[in-house]
């Protein structure tokens, strides 16, 4: 994975002609108009952090981000929590700062949160549990452990660099435009070949590093690989993070190089439970089904759609029949 780009300011320049409909010459005088200037991608400077032991433990933080297997993972240094060697910036990339990565620079200031998978209020470091336990198919970190403490620490100062209570360029993933049918895993087993298999491998088994301890890049199938239930086994929630983020070599931040239906297909591809086995989960959560995204694909549902198409679309019928009952579909 690559760090963010970093975008300037741009478009100063430019100049408007404006007529000078009071002036007996008829002239024209030509006024400099600045357009506002683009918004830029948020970047952090961790030379920033401060030398104390609040410093210390967000240095502690950002490493479990990057290196998770290697403290909290099954051989972990510091606790064996993890039931895969993946690292979390695998997803929220460049420790949680990358635009349109699953960016976690605002989450301290949005938790507590209620949240419909659970149907309750959860506090940050529950919700950094779920992570721990879902995606990484781990049991929970001690919710006093230095471990967690460091990782809450980390989420606070990277806050530090994001504006109060109002969005910011990258803080969530760009949306897609829904096509008319439903996605193809047949067709996304094409893409994959063409732009994933390179790095994760013909088989969904991702590359190990040098001495296996962790991935090059991770696995998207298999016993090592994230349970059903996590974010990235919706074909919505995976494809929104293909189409900002992959292939890597080819994309820039807002830029992508796969279409809205191809990051569709190769996200139905890579979740297709009929040819690729998962770690079983020990819950599907949602107690309250009309709080369920729609394209989580376990029942019972609060519609009449099938599971399948729940799980691979057409989604704007599921979107228009909800409206029709005055409920909003989340996704």
């Amino acid at each position: 994975m690559r760090s963010l780009i970093v975008m300037g300011l741009i478009g100063l320049g430019g100049f408007a002609v404006i007529s000078s409909c009071g002036s007996s010459e008829g002239k024209t005088t030509a006024a400099a108009v600045t357009p506002a200037p683009e918004e830029k991608y948020i970047s952090i400077d961790t030379t920033l952090i401060p030398n104390d032991q609040f410093g210390a433990s967000v240095r502690y933080g950002r490493e479990l981000m990057l290196n998770t297997a290697r403290y909290i993972g099954p051989d972990g240094s510091a606790g064996k929590y993890l039931g895969n060697k993946m690292n979390c910036t695998n997803c929220h990339q460049d420790a949680g700062t990358k635009a349109f990565s699953f960016n976690l620079m605002s989450s301290h200031d949005h938790y507590p949160q209620y949240r419909g998978r659970e149907g309750k209020v959860l506090t940050l470091a529950e919700r950094v549990n779920n992570c721990v336990m879902r995606p990484h198919n781990g049991k929970p970190l001690p919710l006093d452990s230095k471990e967690m403490v460091a990782f809450l620490s980390y989420f606070k100062w990277i806050s530090t660099f994001v504006p109060k209570d109002k969005p910011f360029k990258g803080a969530k993933n760009l949306h897609l435009t829904f096509p008319d049918i439903a996605a193809n895993p047949q067709h996304g087993q094409l893409l994959y070949q063409d732009n994933c298999a390179r790095c994760h491998g013909a088989n969904g088994e991702g590359q190990w590093n040098a001495d296996k301890s962790t991935y090059v890049y991770p696995p998207l199938w298999g016993n090592s690989a994230y349970q059903p239930g996590s974010s990235m086994h919706r074909v919505i929630k995976q494809a929104e993070w293909l189409k900002n983020n992959m292939p890597y070599d080819k994309v820039a931040p807002g830029k992508p190089f796969l279409t809205d239906a191809e990051a569709m297909d190769i996200a139905a591809f890579v979740n297709n439970d009929l040819i690729h086995s998962r770690p079983n989960p020990k819950s599907f959560d949602y107690p309250h089904i009309v709080e369920k995204a729609i394209d989580y694909d376990h029942g019972p549902f609060a519609d009449t759609f099938s599971v399948a198409q729940h799980k691979f679309g057409p989604y704007k019928p599921i979107i228009d029949y909800w409206k029709t009952k005055g409920l909003k579909a989340v996704y």
